[in-house]
Formats: C-alpha cells, structure tokens, sequence
C-alpha cells in the first residue's frame, strides 16, 4: 500500500502534462504497483522510451547507459550472496547479449555483511528491472562482463597486489567491501552525472530515486570498511590506493576520496573518518559517462569503447570515453 501511494506521489510530481498524468494514472490502477513502478520513468513496453537511434543524448540512451552499469552492481552482488547472477528473463534485448565470467559465493564470516549484501543485492537486480521495464523494448541487453579479470586488473593498477598475483574480490569479507567500494561511489556519481543530460521530469525523478538508493549503499560499504580499517588499519592504505587509481582515470579533476580524512581530503583534519565523500560545500560529485566508463573500461583514454569489466564494451548509444568529456 505505501509503495503504491509513492509511486501516486511521484506521478503528481513528475508528469509532463495532464495527458501524461492521466496517462500514467491509468496505468497505476490498472496494472498495480509492482509495474506501475516502471510508469514512473517511461511506462513499460506499451509506453517505451523512444530508441537510442535517434541522438547519443535521448533519455533512453542515458538510462540505458545507467541499465549496463546496473548489469554489473546486479552480477557482482548476486554472484556474492547466491553463487549466481541475473536470470535469463532480466538480461536480453537489443545490442550484443554477453556473458559474465567469475564471481562465486563469499564464505562470509559476518552475519551483519552477509546481511548488507543480501540486500543491496536485491536493491540491485530491482534496478535492472525497473529501468528493462521502463524502457520496453529499448532496453539493452547484458554486455558482456568480466569479474575476475577486471579485479585483478584494477588491483594490479592500483598497486594493492603484485604482477602475477590475483585478486579474488569474493575470497572473503574485506574483499568483497572493497570490491564493491569499487562500484558503489562511481554509481553515485555516475547518477549525479547523468542528471543533467535527462529532459524529461518523470524519469528525471526516477533517477533521483535511485541515485539516493546507490547513495544509500556506498555510505554503507564505506561504514562498514571503516570499521574493519579500525581493526586493521592496513584497510586504509588499500582503500586509499583503489581511491588514487580510480582518480587517476577519470580525467584531471582530484574528485575521488577514500574513507579516512587527510588522506586526500586535507579540508576534513578535523574528523578522522571520511564516510562521505564531498566537495567543500558537502556536495556529491558527479562524473560525466565518458568518466564513468574510464574507470569501468580500466584505461584513461579518451576515445575507447571497451575494456576492463566489459571486455566488448556497453549496449547502446552511450558507449565511448568521449562522451560528456
């Protein structure tokens, strides 16, 4: 009953026009409000989000670019928690349909993660549908994707292991949070991005819905590996090093930060901790896609269209490091 009447509310605030409100309405009472929830930023298959064919701006490449990126949240977490990724009903529609290689269940030690990641997977693979819904049949299907080569990769850049060695992001608890440090501030700031290239207000305040979700998650993941850094203080260092690699990719700008103050935000001396990564102004960063697949492709370059933990690149029209930048 609450889920139904936010989604009312969010109708009233997010329509376009009468027509689209009494449209949208419509939907709500007709098909209840586990599909009415895709009504929010497009209206499902019958209402689909106009193709990505039609310029490398429209609102549904910019959500479709936001679908891949929740491909990924939604295999590593499952991966983490169930031993297996998204079912075969959540992963196909239009582009090149990929695989994904690695993840396994984590032997975790701590009930309270164990927990967590239950359910920011959940959070996650509710993503994936949401926006598949919305989208109709614009939605992009699965690109391939590539875990354990991509870990390793990007820990092998960051210096928190050696040439040769392997990171196993599902080995244990303080692997699995740093995995998912990995992700969870770029989702963050790839929502915050992406903001400003959405023109329609009803799926603008969708995305908001989600990015405060994603937020959500990183301010967990980031709790939570401060308190194992107070354990082991050699956690602050690691995370540090994923911070600077991350930084290191996604253009000039010093925007990334990692969980202890005077690390790399000299502003905050005052208090040790860092769990909120912010601007002087306490305002979340935001990252155009272009930055965003600089740190998901693993490389700085300007132009490229794969790599890292998409070995074929993303689906749809917002696939280059260029874009945005």
């Amino acid at each position: 009953m609450y889920e139904k009447q936010f989604i009312s509310d969010a109708v009233k605030r997010s329509a376009t026009t009468d027509v689209d409100r009494r449209k949208l309405f419509a939907m709500l009472g007709v098909a209840g409000a586990g599909a009415a929830a895709a009504t929010v930023i497009g209206g499902g298959a019958a209402n689909a989000a106009p193709a990505d064919a039609t310029s490398d701006a429209t609102d549904a490449a910019v959500l479709n670019f936001a679908l891949n990126l929740e491909y990924l949240e939604a295999e590593f977490y499952l991966r983490a928690v169930t031993g297996e990724g998204l079912s075969s009903k959540d992963v196909s529609g239009t582009g090149t349909y990929g695989t994904v290689s690695g993840g396994h269940a984590v032997p975790f030690k701590s009930k309270t993660i164990a927990k967590y990641a239950r359910e920011i997977a959940r959070d996650e693979r509710e993503h994936v549908r949401f926006l598949r819904s919305a989208l109709g049949a614009s939605a992009v299907a699965r690109p391939k994707i590539a875990l354990d080569a991509a870990f390793t990769a990007a820990a092998t850049a960051a210096g928190v292991i050696k040439k040769g060695q392997k990171f196993d992001a599902f080995a244990n608890d303080t692997n699995f949070l740093l995995a998912a440090f990995l992700f969870e501030d770029v989702g963050v700031t790839a929502y915050k991005g992406g903001a400003g290239l959405i023109t329609n207000k009803t799926y603008l305040d969708a995305a908001a819905g989600i990015l405060a979700v994603e937020a959500y998650h990183a301010g967990a993941v980031r709790t939570v590996l401060y308190g194992e850094a107070e354990k082991n203080h050699a956690v602050y260092g690691i995370v540090q090093k994923l911070s600077d690699a991350r930084d290191s990719l996604d253009g000039k700008s010093n925007d990334d930060q990692g969980i202890k103050s005077g690390l790399d935000a000299g502003w905050k001396p005052s208090n040790p901790s860092n769990l909120v990564p912010t601007d002087k102004n306490s305002i979340a960063y935001g990252r155009t896609p272009g930055h965003v697949l600089n740190i998901v492709y693993l490389t700085p370059e300007t132009n490229a269209t794969k790599g890292g933990f998409y070995p074929n690149g993303v689906n749809g029209a917002v696939n280059s490091t260029s874009f945005g930048n």
